[in-house]
């Protein structure tokens, strides 16, 4: 099975522009921090996942790929996933650990699954923080739903609200009492980390987008945010709600660096620290449904 998929359908809406142009070489940057720092909300799910050797699996927003080569190992060679995103540079990382690997049953492809053709071929859809992204959720979720089989189940990670994220929002905080919130005309990644933390909004866009059997499930899990009390600011500072103010700021933003990383810094500091590196709190909402059968 080839490791590439060509998706000659794929939409480059602004976001998504904005991922490729902005947010990618940030992201490349902390892939220490997100794939490592994620790695507790997988572990807490993967067991439980309904996955079957021999399984057709599609994975949406893989990101570096980490999750779909885990879910590749969980079907085995009798089995498919295809892995999808927006941004091909992330999925480089990928291409390259599965060819290492000898993945031969991995692919991946470049593209928005708000527009993908997809045929209900899959067992099982899978999404690790990727559908909070969606500029239009309810589409992008009933266009996913398109590629599952009558009953096939899907399940997606999101995050929880800022208040149950500090690794999160704690910088945001901070840096607002140095730099102004970013106005309307903000460059977007898309909704946010935080637009499906509302439990009964997300579960009626998902009967809206089709599907049934809806489950939430809250994951509380410790999360990495940097080696050291420097690399957690400088990846506050580059990625995430934070990042964005920072970002949007502009000139002022690098004028006050100095003292917004001071500020930054005496409150990382405070934060747990083990082997890994700077750790602090954080909780998703596992969501499982099922496709009508």
């Amino acid at each position: 099975m080839p490791n590439e998929v060509q998706n000659p359908a794929a939409g480059d809406v602004e976001f998504v522009q904005f991922w490729n142009d902005v947010l990618v070489p940030k992201f490349i940057g902390f892939k220490h921090i997100l794939v490592d720092g994620l790695t507790h909300h997988s572990e807490a799910i993967f067991p439980n996942l309904n996955v079957n050797e021999g399984d057709k699996v599609l994975d949406v927003g893989c990101g570096f790929g980490d999750t779909a080569m885990k879910l590749a190992e969980s079907v085995g060679p009798s089995g498919e996933v295809l892995a999808v995103d927006c941004c091909d540079a992330f999925m480089d990382f990928g291409r390259k650990e599965v060819e290492s690997k000898g993945l031969d049953n991995l692919s991946f492809a470049n593209g928005d699954v708000m527009v993908m053709p997809f045929e209900p071929d899959y067992d099982f859809v899978f999404s690790r923080f990727g559908t909070m992204f969606f500029s239009n959720p309810v589409a992008a979720m009933r266009n996913m739903r398109k590629a599952m089989k009558p009953g096939a189940a899907m399940t997606h990670i999101v995050w929880r609200r800022p208040e149950d994220n500090p690794w999160l929002s704690m910088a945001k905080e901070i840096v607002l009492r140095h730099l102004p919130a970013p106005g309307d005309g903000a460059r977007s990644c898309g909704p946010g980390p935080f637009s499906m933390a509302n439990e009964e909004m997300v579960g009626g866009m998902m009967k809206s987008a089709g599907y049934e059997d809806i489950k939430f499930e809250r994951v509380d899990a410790p999360v990495l945010v940097g080696r050291t009390v420097q690399d957690a600011i400088d990846f506050q500072l580059a990625i995430g709600p934070a990042g964005e103010v920072f970002r949007e700021a502009g000139r002022e933003a690098e004028q006050k660096r100095p003292q917004i990383e001071a500020a930054l810094g005496e409150a990382i500091e405070k934060q747990k620290q083990d082997a890994e590196g700077i750790i602090m709190d954080s909780s998703s909402w596992v969501i499982s449904a099922r496709n009508p059968s």
